[in-house]
């Protein structure tokens, strides 16, 4: 990031904007503020920003009007959402919208500062380019109507950091969404993982997905990365995540929610 880079904060709260405006001050960032839907469109038309980020309730509005114009007006300004603490639907409606991602109130410093430089290498020009795409990331072919919608939420959903649920019936591309959109994001010069998540042995599966340390069980010779730092920097695609037993199910979400993975015999989480 250098001193050029620009944020527009959107939000109707003092505490919050003099707290953002401290935080990405400190990464070095120019930061302009709006306290309102009108104020915010006035800045937006004047000004290119290099990353926003906007309340969900505004006294003359709501923040998703403000996601859809700045993703319809301003598509290299990538849009984040600040949303009340366990506001999952409407953080979800805020995805849809065109929010590369979202923050909880009360805001958690280093998950800002993580989306933030997210945010920035979405359009940071500089950024090694990714590697050749494998030869089935072209195969996703047609004209019709269902499939330039299918393009457009790819590319959408490309520029987020949220997880993402892919739905179909075997055979009709899973992967092949999958690769795309590891290929149309910022994490497309990372590496893509791909796991058939049945087909992993039951007494190996915690050890495979989070890794374990030397000792931790008989034939523990030495630590052993699991899929999750395997995938770090990229993507890890879960196919048919449902033939997992529901006690991996639950562990693997709170992994997802958190963030962060426990190796077997370890002691601590691993970011």
């Amino acid at each position: 990031m250098n001193a050029t880079n620009s944020a527009l904060i959107v939000d109707d709260e003092r505490d919050i904007r003099e707290l953002l405006v401290l935080t990405l001050g400190r990464m070095g960032l120019r930061i302009s503020t709006a306290a309102n839907l009108a104020e915010a469109r006035e800045l937006l038309a004047s000004n290119p920003f290099d990353l926003c980020l906007t309340d969900m309730r505004l006294p003359d509005g709501n923040g998703i009007e403000l996601v859809t114009e700045i993703t319809r007006d301003y598509p290299r300004t990538p849009v984040a959402m600040i949303t009340a603490f366990g506001s999952m639907d409407l953080a979800v409606e805020a995805l849809k919208a065109g929010a590369f991602d979202f923050v909880s109130k009360p805001v958690d410093i280093n998950v800002l500062r993580g989306l933030v430089r997210h945010a920035l290498e979405l359009n940071n020009a500089a950024r090694p380019a990714p590697s050749a795409p494998p030869e089935n990331a072209t195969r996703l072919l047609g004209a019709s109507a269902a499939m330039d919608e299918l393009r457009g939420t790819i590319a959408k959903v490309a520029r987020s950091q949220a997880p993402v649920y892919i739905l179909g019936e075997s055979g009709v591309g899973k992967e092949l969404v999958a690769r795309t959109i590891h290929d149309q994001g910022a994490r497309a010069a990372g590496p893509f993982i791909p796991v058939n998540c049945g087909a992993i042995p039951g007494e190996l599966m915690e050890s495979e997905f989070f890794g374990h340390r030397k000792g931790s069980f008989t034939g523990a010779h030495a630590d052993k990365p699991g899929l999750f730092q395997a995938a770090n920097g990229g993507t890890l695609f879960l196919d048919e995540v449902a033939e997992l037993p529901l006690q991996m199910q639950v562990k693997l979400l709170r992994a997802i929610q958190e963030k962060s993975v426990r190796p077997v015999g370890a002691a601590t989480e691993i970011p």
